[in-house]
């Protein structure tokens, strides 16, 4: 069985020979390899690859995304080493931010930001 960097990288060729680019799935996947050697582990569970998503510098509007590129490779490697944990989707503490946009005059969009009145979190 070949190691979790190893594995990452014939994950991206053979995505890249399907046409993909994946310029920041390698950089990011290429950080969680990392992140993983660095705990001398030699395969994803849910709670590490949830602990790299949340890691500084990651802003929580970027948690969900990072945890998204783990989660797309981990269902690749999971067909060749079983004891892979995929990360279900929707399952987790993760903030999602969703404002609602402003309707009126730029002007008065001014006004209501000010008064609380505008682009609230929902």
């Amino acid at each position: 069985m070949n190691t979790l960097r190893e594995a990452v990288q014939d994950y991206l060729a053979l995505r890249r020979s399907l046409g993909f680019k994946l310029r920041e799935d390698g950089a990011r996947l290429a950080d969680f390899v990392s992140f993983m050697e660095q705990r001398k582990a030699s395969y994803v569970t849910h709670e590490l690859a949830l602990t790299w998503a949340q890691a500084p510098p990651a802003l929580p509007s970027q948690w969900a995304r990072r945890l998204g590129f783990v989660r797309v490779f981990a269902r690749h490697r999971s067909a060749t080493d079983p004891r892979t944990q995929i990360h279900v989707s929707g399952r987790t503490s993760i903030p999602t931010m969703k404002y609602r946009p402003c309707l009126m005059p730029p002007s008065r969009c001014v006004v209501a930001r000010r008064c609380g009145l505008g682009h609230t979190i929902v």
